[in-house]
């Protein structure tokens, strides 16, 4: 038995910055120091703290490393786990606000002392390619006891009483959906996991897949056995090779070990998971969208009713959650539903996993209970706005979210507070934008995601968002007016009103906020034809201070269109409005701050 264990984060951000290169060179130095017998080095999941990835946990010793590279590697070896001392260049540490004093205990570190790992449970503990390592981690014993003791409307009741709502977006009760299904006739019926994560900036559920995979396969069998459904997808967008790869190899073992398959633990139950792969479609995240796209169709929405769970794939009764949704499933099952139901809201029980992101020191996955404010997310957990920024906003919901401001963040989240403020909870980004950001061109960002994703069914979605996209890039560009803004105010109403599916009726949330609580900027930007943040380049103007000219000629040289003029050491620099394109490169080379931006 080794008494160190070494965890490396093998996630997709971590990957990309080399962790798999730091694995190998863990492993050589390992052999050449004869430390195979004591140390072993274990690839796995997020740990949730991508800012300061690649990241390297040691266990027992509770050391935490971050910003690794594969240089570091030798002295880790030989001084940690060789010599007994940690590296101290290379810990996480954080300040006692009262000793000022460097915390390196994780426990104790504030981006962990709020969080509560449910979904998150075994990411960044286990290796996600060993089923055995699950299998210690309690996993498949809630499976094995749903099938030897428990009747699936038992199995149904629990996760009523637990309170679980799906953590896609819509905040629809779990186990109230699954009883719509197993009310159907019996025959063939589905269970679909939704993997298609397409939120910018989001990525809960591939963190999940990528870290603990076994966990969403016996939370899909454990749904079969409540509804009656002997088959599953899993439908997973294909820029997700990593979690592909590893949901492949937990199919594999978990059909080898007979945990899914035919006569699972001898109860008679048989379920099969198959896995699909999307082209990358946001609208196929909308649950009738990915059913056309299994069946080999193009991913389009259709009406409702009927709803998936009595007519869905192949038009049988079929039951789509979430990779968050299902991840919290087999805990309820070993724990009850009232330690689940004990945390959270009265409306909204349990955790939530956001991707936060923006303008935030502490950039990662941090997964809260429901009824953290926001401000605890985005200032204990997150830090706060790097180099001292003012914080401006807070996005949640991605595209089809809204914008919520300082005077919500003491706002407890759970779904129906979010709503009540104009925005959503979603599948759970979670934006932050400081005082540099321009809410107008947030908003631009946002409809030109959505232009590009609309499948183009229906034609208030189809047409109504690009007439938005361009009524934005008319205010940007110094084109707009007060009657543009009128327009754009009343046809995002309209959009939201007369859309098909949910990503049409959904997507004008980022203007109606941003128009609500910034108006100030969008005054400006169409009656002064400024960009208050600096930021919409049509509105920018750049000119040098005589008085601080220091005649250099630093940003003659660095524009890239002639525009600035004068003679070196002779005369102030000026800039030719007609020629500059208003790129900055004069601001960034002038190093006495005569540059100015208006």
């Amino acid at each position: 038995m080794e008494r160190v264990h070494v965890l490396v984060c093998a996630g997709t951000g971590c990957t990309s910055s080399q962790s798999d290169v730091i694995v190998e060179k863990l492993n050589s130095y390992v052999r050449q120091f004869d430390l195979d017998e004591e140390v072993k080095v274990i690839k796995t999941g997020c740990f949730g703290l991508c800012q300061k990835g690649p990241i390297i946990a040691i266990h027992p010793d509770k050391v935490f490393y971050c910003h690794v590279t594969p240089a570091d590697v030798e002295e880790i070896v030989v001084e940690h786990l060789y010599k007994g001392r940690p590296v101290k260049r290379l810990e996480l540490t954080d300040i006692d606000e009262e000793t000022k004093e460097k915390i390196f205990d994780i426990d104790q570190i504030r981006f962990y002392a709020k969080q509560m790992r449910i979904a998150l449970r075994n990411c960044g503990v286990i290796n996600p390619e060993d089923i055995t390592e699950y299998i210690a981690q309690d996993g498949y014993h809630a499976l094995g006891k749903v099938l030897e003791s428990m009747t699936p409307q038992q199995v149904i009741d629990i996760i009523k009483a637990s309170g679980l709502r799906g953590r896609g977006g819509g905040g629809f009760p779990t186990g109230v959906k699954w009883q719509f299904a197993a009310n159907q006739p019996k025959g063939q019926k589905y269970i679909i996991c939704n993997a298609d994560e397409g939120d910018p900036g989001a990525f809960m559920d591939r963190s999940i897949l990528e870290g603990d995979p076994h966990s969403i396969i016996e939370a899909m069998a454990i749904a079969g056995y409540a509804i009656g459904a002997n088959h599953g997808y899993v439908y997973i967008r294909a820029e997700y090779p990593i979690a592909v790869e590893r949901l492949n190899i937990a199919l594999d073992q978990a059909k080898e070990y007979g945990l899914i398959g035919k006569n699972i633990f001898e109860s008679g139950f048989d379920f099969d998971v198959e896995i699909r792969l999307g082209a990358g479609a946001f609208v196929c995240g909308e649950e009738t969208a990915l059913i056309a796209s299994i069946e080999g169709k193009r991913g389009m929405p259709m009406p409702k009713p009927p709803f998936p769970a009595v007519s869905g794939v192949w038009g049988k009764p079929t039951i789509i959650n979430n990779v968050e949704t299902l991840a919290n499933v087999p805990i309820i099952i070993n724990k009850g539903s009232d330690w689940f139901a004990s945390i959270g809201t009265e409306r909204s029980k349990g955790t939530k996993v956001f991707a936060l992101g923006g303008k935030i020191a502490n950039t990662g996955l941090v997964e809260i209970p429901m009824g953290t404010t926001l401000r605890e997310v985005i200032y204990e957990i997150g830090g706060g706005c790097p180099d001292n920024k003012n914080f401006k906003a807070v996005q949640t919901g991605g595209p089809s979210g809204g914008c919520l401001t300082e005077e919500n963040l003491d706002t407890p989240i759970d779904f129906d507070n979010l709503v009540e403020l104009g925005s959503m909870m979603g599948s759970g980004g979670m934006i932050v934008l400081d005082e540099d950001n321009c809410m107008v061109d947030v908003a631009r960002f946002y409809m030109e995601f959505i232009v590009e994703e609309s499948c183009g069914k229906c034609s208030p979605c189809r047409i109504g968002t690009k007439r938005l996209l361009e009524m934005l890039a008319d205010v940007c560009e110094g084109r707009g007016t007060l009657h543009t803004l009128h327009e754009l105010e009343e046809l995002s109403y309209k959009i939201g009103q007369t859309s098909l599916c949910g990503l049409g009726q959904t997507a004008p949330n980022p203007v109606l906020s941003t128009l609500r609580l910034f108006r100030d900027e969008y005054l400006a930007h169409v009656v002064k034809k400024k960009c208050p943040a600096g930021v919409c380049k049509s509105l920018l103007t750049y000119s040098i201070l005589a008085d601080k000219c220091r005649k250099c000629s630093l940003c003659a040289k660095a524009c890239p269109t002639g525009a600035i003029s004068g003679i070196p050491g002779q005369t102030p620099y000026v800039i030719d409005p007609n020629k500059c394109i208003k790129c900055g490169a004069c601001m960034t080379a002038c190093r006495f701050s005569a540059v100015v931006r208006s």
